[in-house]
């Protein structure tokens, strides 16, 4: 015998593959982008999406181009794809902008990533840009030491327009590996836990009070404010994590692999994603009156 759980699923499941067939016949005005976007944001929606913004090379040399010019074109991605998420009032977006392997690059296209990133922290936070008229608070997330010093105070003024706004939160991780993150967690742990008992030989061993919360607390994400992490979408077709919020990732959080490369990444590809999410929270809800 169907139960009603299962007769919802499958109608949200039907739903789901209607709006997903309109999304790719119509070419969808500004105005009805808009209006798509609120109705989405009257269901549920996730507090934190991840993205993995991958395939800026790829798409440069599918379109002539050189890999600079990918990179810039996935910055106006970036763009795009935040206003997306803030009229969706996502609270927390974070991106993965730049790995500490991505040093071992070659020079010329190391040098043009900090000269990318150093100008547009700056333009992204402008007066009566993005950021500031949604509210958005913006975090650089990772090793900000291994930058250049120009590309170090960016970030800083970066951060210090913005630490004001309370409404959203940006994470642009940079330079930045999971395991770093980690790292410097646990170790961030134990020097608490130590400092808490200056004679650490004793019987009552301090390290002993870290749990899996301590450590969550400690992570360079959470103590800027992040929520636990809801979706984490990688374009480009590439199905690995590659160090991107490995600790933050393993529970609760949807994974979606999209075929298109970051440039390219838009309203039609986020729009199924958050849909999908929509339908897994009803579910989970009707489930619990079965």
């Amino acid at each position: 015998m169907t139960t009603p759980s299962l007769l919802i699923q499958v109608l949200l499941t039907s739903l789901l593959h209607i709006f997903h067939w309109i999304l790719a016949r119509l070419r969808v005005t500004q105005l009805a982008q808009r209006s798509l976007l609120r109705i989405l944001a009257s269901g549920p929606i996730p507090q934190h999406v991840g993205f993995v913004m991958d395939g800026n090379r790829r798409y440069a040399r599918g379109k002539g181009k050189l890999v600079q010019e990918g990179h810039g074109d996935g910055y106006l991605a970036l763009r795009r794809v935040l206003e997306i998420c803030l009229r969706l009032n996502i609270r927390c977006v974070s991106v993965y902008a730049f790995a500490i392997d991505n040093f071992k690059r070659p020079e010329q296209e190391v040098k043009a990533l900090m000269q990318l990133a150093e100008s547009k922290l700056l333009e992204l936070c402008s007066h009566g840009d993005l950021l500031q008229e949604y509210g958005v608070k913006l975090n650089v997330i990772g090793r900000i030491s291994l930058f250049p010093e120009s590309v170090q105070a960016a970030v800083r003024r970066a951060e210090d327009l913005t630490k004001e706004n309370n409404r959203s939160i940006l994470n642009v991780c940079m330079p930045y590996s999971s395991r770093d993150e980690m790292t410097t967690a646990v170790e961030d742990c134990i020097r608490g836990a130590l400092l808490k008992d200056v004679d650490y030989f004793s019987a009552d061993d301090p390290i002993e009070d870290i749990t899996e919360d301590t450590l969550n607390s400690h992570l360079m994400s959470v103590k800027r404010g992040s929520p636990p992490l809801d979706i984490l979408v990688r374009t480009s077709g590439v199905k690995r994590l590659s160090d991107f919020m490995l600790w933050q990732c393993c529970e609760n959080t949807q994974l979606h692999f999209s075929k298109t490369y970051w440039p390219d990444f838009g309203l039609f590809d986020f729009v199924p994603i958050i849909l999908e999410w929509q339908r897994s929270v009803w579910f989970q809800e009707t489930s619990h009156f079965v």
